[in-house]
């Protein structure tokens, strides 16, 4: 009797096609990443982007995703990486946070979202709203400007996150540091230095006493320009020789004067 002959595995399923892409598919038994569509045929993200937060789906919980670490993964470089992060951040699926350890160290913290998170998804799709009149420009933009800074206290320390009634709040406090001349990076500098290391149970309030506390005062105005000497014309002399009136700083002859004592001369 003789042994029966191992069958032989089963050819790979093949749908063909007139035109496009005809696709060859294996069954997979491990080593494979599921990702969803969303991300790989997302509209408004690169090709480097899609790639990019394809490989990151693909990696181990744990593995360091920054940017330097990437870089030496990837053949892409460093500035290439960081715009597909922003990219990734930008349509939710990719957060990047700063968290202080108990040491006091601080370490930043990766989220890699296989689906985008919604309310990022909804801002971006939300339509802009329509002007029913043209709306003169606002000069000032220190209200946004401070708004924006204070929603990002929180990359500097987690315990910094602010809600939206207490940025609202504080926003005409971070406006007068802005319109005395002190820079946003400056303000932010203030802000996020010298914490305590204990839990800040109220960010809001700690924030407040911070800005109220130290803010600067205005910067001196510069001293009004002396332009009326340089206005004012010379005053009235009279000729040595002709009893003419002229204008000179010095008492001397006029211009007649000097001219017939030169062809004299």
């Amino acid at each position: 009797m003789t042994a029966q002959q191992p069958s032989a595995p089963a050819p790979a399923k093949t749908r063909h096609s007139h035109s496009g892409v005809t696709h060859v598919k294996e069954r997979l038994e491990g080593n494979f990443t599921v990702i969803s569509n969303e991300l790989l045929q997302h509209p408004e993200l690169s090709s480097t982007a899609r790639g990019i937060g394809s490989y990151i789906q693909s990696l181990p919980e744990g593995t360091p995703v920054g940017i330097k670490s990437l870089a030496e993964q990837l053949p892409e470089g460093e500035i290439r990486i960081a715009s597909a992060l922003r990219e990734l951040e930008r349509y939710g699926f990719h957060l990047r946070t700063k968290e202080r350890l108990p040491s006091g160290q601080v370490v930043t913290r990766t989220f890699a979202y296989n689906r985008p998170r919604r309310a990022v998804v909804e801002a971006a799709r939300a339509p802009e709203p329509k002007a029913k009149a043209p709306v003169p420009p606002r000069a000032p933009q220190a209200p946004r400007k401070a708004a924006d800074l204070l929603a990002g206290l929180r990359t500097y320390d987690s315990r910094l996150i602010l809600g939206e009634r207490d940025v609202l709040r504080l926003a005409p406090a971070v406006s007068q540091w802005l319109e005395r001349g002190v820079p946003p990076t400056a303000v932010a500098r203030v802000l996020t230095t010298d914490l305590p290391q204990d839990p800040i149970k109220y960010p809001a309030a700690f924030l407040a006493h911070r800005l109220a506390s130290q803010l600067p005062p205005h910067l001196p105005a510069p001293a009004p320009r002396d332009t009326s000497a340089a206005a004012r014309p010379d005053p009235l002399q009279t000729c040595e020789d002709c009893d003419r009136a002229f204008r000179s700083a010095r008492p001397g002859r006029c211009r007649d004067c000097r001219a017939r004592s030169e062809r004299a001369a």
